[in-house]
């Protein structure tokens, strides 16, 4: 009898002590890390909110219960931005990313408010001891298109659907004729500016006014999928950008710069989880694995998927840059010298650029 309570005792004694260390281990279990993305369009399968959606569930799928990762889509830049930051900010998100140039000024004016929580400035430029700023050599996948679109073309005169004339996507315009005329120097651009990122009807117009001035290849820098559903339509060719996008134009496209942010946001999540977080400017590319021209169409020989593929290696290796002046000096379309022989642009300078490139029909504005 004593033998059997002194067994129940101890078992007893073993349950509860198991008990508790498995009580303590769940108390001491820390709670995820919040992370939240805040969005300048809606979510669909493809185009600039995409690719960083598709970052957002990379950085869920790699760091797991550690993180419980938000988005809020469709958010204008402005007073609603600042609204949606903040109210992250007050549900005890501790890291917040804000992919869109409108949402510089609202998310520096929300972490003045908020110390304790980090902020990531997508494609913005200005910093404070609680927000780090992070953007893509972008030009860089525009030059490799111009490449592909400057062998492509039978017309001579490409397209471009604009959004804001910001430095952003002046160098993608520029960057894009100088590919174009490094292999066709008779190749031009014409630019239609449309003041907005995401408006699909006025991005189809723009497209549609653009085929009947002679152009056969377009490229865009705006947010939909609009331009390359009208080249479909017209059976243009056209470049897609931020995503793949052949799934609306499978004619039509002859190459896609694609952007990259998983491995950004992964590296940014992780280190705000084990303390190393700290604010700085991240200007990645082709090197950075940031930015990938591929996805290229049925209509591109393969010598020409070659050529573009050689480039890329050449740029991530150091070899190209597309704001280089090699064999004459660069002027921009009223005749300025603006790259001087022999020399290239420095960061500062391609951040600041404010200035069309000769062979580009428009003006900044």
């Amino acid at each position: 009898m004593y033998k059997n309570l002194a067994a129940a005792v101890a078992a007893a004694s073993f349950f509860f002590s198991f008990s508790s260390l498995s009580i303590a281990q769940t108390a001491r279990a820390p709670e995820p890390l919040k992370v939240g993305f805040v969005y300048v369009a809606p979510l669909g399968d493809m185009g600039w909110v995409r690719q960083h959606e598709e970052g957002r569930q990379t950085v869920q799928a790699t760091l797991g219960d550690r993180v419980k990762t938000t988005f809020v889509e469709n958010v204008p830049e402005g007073a609603d931005a600042e609204r949606v930051i903040r109210d992250l900010a007050q549900q005890g998100h501790k890291l917040i990313f804000t992919p869109s140039f409108g949402y510089m000024e609202p998310t520096l004016k929300v972490a003045k408010d908020f110390p304790d929580v980090k902020f990531e400035s997508i494609t913005g430029y200005k910093t404070a001891p609680n927000v780090a700023a992070a953007n893509a050599r972008y030009y860089e996948g525009r030059y490799l298109a111009g490449v592909a679109a400057g062998r492509m073309t039978q017309s001579n005169v490409a397209g471009y659907v604009a959004g804001f004339p910001i430095p952003e996507v002046l160098q993608g315009i520029n960057a894009f004729t100088l590919g174009m005329r490094s292999v066709n120097p008779k190749a031009t651009t014409k630019v239609i500016w449309l003041n907005a990122w995401f408006d699909p009807p006025r991005e189809r117009d723009a497209a549609m006014t653009l085929f009947n001035q002679d152009v056969d290849v377009v490229a865009f820098h705006t947010g939909s999928t609009a331009v390359m559903a009208a080249a479909q339509e017209r059976g243009k060719m056209a470049v897609a950008y931020h995503s793949d996008m052949r799934k609306v134009a499978p004619d039509a496209q002859i190459a896609a710069v694609t952007h990259q942010w998983g491995e950004y946001y992964t590296q940014r999540t992780r280190a705000a989880l084990d303390g190393s977080w700290k604010s700085g400017s991240v200007w990645g590319g082709v090197k950075e694995g940031m930015i990938r021209v591929g996805a290229f169409g049925p209509k591109v020989p393969k010598n020409v998927q070659d050529e573009v593929l050689a480039r890329q290696a050449d740029i991530a290796a150091g070899r190209l840059s597309p704001f280089r002046a090699v064999a004459d000096a660069v002027r921009d379309n009223e005749g300025k010298e603006v790259i001087p022989r022999g020399q290239a642009l420095t960061d500062e300078q391609i951040l600041n650029m404010n200035w069309l490139v000769e062979g580009v029909q428009g003006k900044v504005r």
